[in-house]
């Protein structure tokens, strides 16, 4: 006869990881906001905020980490008030949610697949907008650019996806 463990409670866990991922399809008439920064374009991402895949991604990631919902959820696509929405502002409100959990941004690494735009011009700017954002330094920040090798949608040039992976470090009681 076994003796279940007590569950552990989130006070006691002091570094979690949460996943995200985002895709939007590209229409005429850039520019494209890309991690926070305009990316000279003669494409954008359609979405029904500001289409910034990677905030999206990374918001996600954040709040998946906390267990505190998703982007969906804090700012639906059938809410008014939320089309054109800089996504940098919907990520900074999910930081705030998780900071209200207990929880700080530890660290964010994204990937971005596409054939276009070069990711490697933008990423220092980047990583500037989202350490903004998460409250972080740059250091804690990695923004990757990969092909999809022609393949799929992203290799016809119809749009891209991000993946982020964040962790979250419990705030210490003081």
């Amino acid at each position: 006869m076994s003796r279940a463990e007590p569950p552990v409670s989130r006070a006691s866990i002091t570094v979690r990881t949460g996943i995200g991922y985002d895709s939007h399809r590209f229409a005429a008439g850039g520019p494209m906001i890309l991690g926070g920064v305009r990316v000279p374009s003669e494409v954008k991402l359609v979405g029904h905020s500001d289409g910034d895949a990677i905030a999206h991604a990374v918001t996600d990631a954040v709040l998946g980490a906390a267990a505190a919902g998703d982007i969906g959820e804090m700012f639906a696509d059938t809410e008014e008030a939320n089309r054109g929405r800089d996504s940098i502002e919907m990520l900074r409100a999910a930081v705030a949610r998780v900071r209200a959990r207990g929880f700080r941004v530890g660290n964010v690494d994204v990937t971005v697949i596409a054939e276009r735009p070069k990711i490697g011009p933008h990423r220092a700017a980047m990583c500037e907008a989202l350490a903004a954002a998460l409250g972080v330094s740059t250091d804690d920040v990695s923004v990757k650019g990969k092909t999809n090798e022609r393949m799929g949608f992203v290799g016809r040039e119809q749009g891209l996806a991000c993946i982020a992976v964040a962790t979250l470090v419990a705030i210490a009681a003081g």
